[in-house]
């Protein structure tokens, strides 16, 4: 089953503990872990449902593609990490 983490700069923000959650696309797999955390999905998602832009998803160390739909393809054994962006220079 996939597993989700969240990164210490957002665990800072709201308790989002480490969790599997079943789903075969990114959307599927955060529904689960949106379901037992409905705070959670505020800060990842805006009010169109769409990635934050403060906010950064990858499945396997691999960016995801689709920040809208979070249609991107994860396996059973998928390891799904959000993360907060940062930018500056």
């Amino acid at each position: 089953m996939p597993r989700v983490r969240f990164t210490a700069n957002i665990q800072r923000q709201l308790s989002c503990p480490e969790s599997d959650s079943p789903g075969d696309t990114v959307h599927a797999v955060l529904e689960g872990v949106w379901s037992r955390n409905p705070k959670a999905r505020g800060y990842v998602l805006d009010d169109q449902g769409v990635v934050r832009k403060h906010v950064t998803i990858f499945v396997n160390g691999v960016p995801i593609r689709d920040r809208e739909k979070l249609s991107d393809a994860v396996d059973a054994d998928a390891e799904i990490d959000v993360m907060q962006a940062l930018s500056g220079g």
